[in-house]
């Protein structure tokens, strides 16, 4: 699918002027892109100044905070899974299924890096882009993490699911919504 059918279709779903569609795509993948910026950012800090362990802390307490921020105005972000660390994170019916769609569009050979989806749902946009799984990512997603690490993930997230990833594997997605007024 090409750029201009993926702007074609979410007007279609929307049912909304194609216009207003790729507006809110567009805005979007921008609040996308500042969210991952500053999470990646405040990761690789975190990495620099005292290790993986210390990541798992900023991955912890720093990512929710910069979520927040990121949610001012009409946007709400948030990130989801089908493997979730956090609990709190989990997909409702509607990421889920995307989630699910995501998972069988890499196996019929899209990239992670280029999955989206979006759609009209009680009177919000709504908006997800999987998150592809980096090398770095691997510290603490992949399945051979340190002793260290593992007993820090145990101790934080008892019921954690994100772990065996591999490069290119989609960890998950930002989920974003906005009020269509």
């Amino acid at each position: 699918m090409n750029k201009f059918s993926g702007i074609l279709s979410v007007a279609v779903a929307l049912m909304v002027p194609a216009a207003l569609a790729a507006e809110l795509h567009a805005e979007a993948k921008q609040q996308v892109m500042g969210f991952a910026k500053e999470l990646k950012g405040a990761l690789q800090q975190g990495v620099k100044e005292g290790g993986f362990e210390n990541a798992i802390s900023v991955c912890n307490v720093k990512a929710p905070e910069i979520a927040q921020a990121h949610s001012a105005g009409d946007w709400q972000i948030r990130r989801t899974s089908l493997k979730l660390r956090n609990p709190e994170n989990k997909p409702d019916d509607w990421e889920l299924s995307v989630l699910q769609s995501f998972e069988e569009r890499l196996a019929a050979g899209e990239p992670a890096t280029t999955l989206v989806a979006s759609k009209q749902e009680n009177g919000e946009f709504r908006f997800m882009k999987a998150i592809p799984t980096g090398k770095l990512c691997l510290s603490c997603h992949g399945a051979n993490l340190t002793q260290n690490l593992e007993q820090k993930l145990d101790g934080l997230y008892p019921q954690d699911q994100a772990r065996g990833y591999s490069v290119g594997d989609i960890r998950g997605a930002f989920s974003l919504r906005k009020p269509l007024n």
